[in-house]
């Protein structure tokens, strides 16, 4: 059996005229905050009467399947594929959204949260919950790398490396701010590799040596590091944001990340930034190599090209008076 009702204890309501919420919670959060989120969730829906089920997930391997068999049912009923979790559980069950034309709710539970803090979406679960049940769905933008859906950012060369040794330290040492800020500094340390990337982009090629590049589709983060003005302002309106840093040492990459934490990432020489609506990327002499989208690592075949995705997501979005400020 795919779906599961709230159970006796927590009715799942009918409602006549709004769409069905099928809601998927991350499986990697733990079952007593799982239940607990449920719980509240449960009650948020049934006071208002609108009609919800609970989708089972056994395990994080097995979200992306189930993702695609709830949209597909969301799609037939036109119902709503509702994302509880971080970006990561987001980017998942967005792409079965899109593949199936149905619609995203969005209810937040991760670290950073920049994709529904981006589009104002309450960061409390019952405030988003609620928010939820009076939002309409409405376009909006979505990027992707060789047809993989990314919502925030992807990025190639360092940071998929600090991802995963991050991930590492957190399993040996437990899961503290302190233990990401230790990892984040013996990745840097240990970095040698610098990528070289050729850009075509419009029929003009530019070839950069560096150690990652960042490519971004949402304005809040590019903000937040200090690179406001046009560049950000043009993410969302058809254009992505690159971020390329020069060829440096480590102190100065280092010094690179810190203006990046104080918003200041615009005042620095050594990086490029652009926008573009469609950016290919060669990389020479490497068959194989690590991209990160939305904080997941996979194992990517360049060349590669990035894009404004041609479909946007269908995203349910709070009215105005329901909108949490965007910061």
């Amino acid at each position: 059996m795919l779906f599961q009702t709230a159970g006796p204890d927590l009715p799942a309501q009918s409602g006549l005229s709004a769409p069905e919420l099928l809601v998927i919670i991350n499986p990697g959060s733990g079952a007593q905050e799982a239940s607990e989120t449920r719980q509240a969730l449960a009650r948020v829906f049934g006071e208002a009467g609108r009609s919800h089920r609970f989708v089972p997930v056994a395990s994080p391997d097995a979200l992306e399947a189930v993702a695609e068999r709830a949209a597909a049912e969301a799609a037939q009923g036109a119902g709503v594929l509702v994302a509880v979790g971080g970006d990561g559980t987001i980017n998942t069950l967005a792409a079965a959204a899109l593949r199936h034309g149905c619609a995203l709710g969005v209810i937040p539970r991760g670290t950073f949260n920049y994709f529904a803090r981006g589009h104002g979406i309450p960061q409390d679960l019952e405030a988003a919950a609620s928010a939820l049940l009076r939002g309409s769905a409405q376009p909006v933008q979505t990027g992707q790398v060789n047809g993989r859906l990314f919502l925030v950012n992807a990025s190639l060369g360092l940071y998929p490396q600090l991802l995963e040794d991050r991930e590492t330290f957190k399993q040996q040492f437990g899961r503290h701010r302190w233990v990401a800020a230790l990892a984040g500094l013996v990745t840097l340390f240990e970095w040698r590799r610098q990528l070289k990337l050729e850009f075509v982009q419009e029929g003009q090629r530019m070839v950069r040596l560096t150690p990652t590049l960042f490519v971004g589709n949402n304005r809040l983060q590019l903000e937040q590091i200090g690179l406001a003005g046009e560049l950000a302002s043009s993410v969302g309106a058809g254009r992505l944001a690159a971020i390329v840093p020069r060829a440096i040492r480590s102190w100065a990459l280092l010094g690179l990340l810190l203006r990046g934490a104080l918003g200041r990432l615009g005042e620095a020489d050594q990086v490029d930034s652009f926008d573009f609506a469609s950016l290919a990327v060669r990389v020479p002499r490497m068959r194989r190599l690590k991209l990160a989208a939305d904080g997941e690592v996979h194992v990517v075949t360049p060349p590669l090209q990035f894009e404004v995705s041609p479909q946007p997501l269908m995203l349910v979005l709070p009215r105005q008076e329901d909108r949490a400020p965007i910061e």
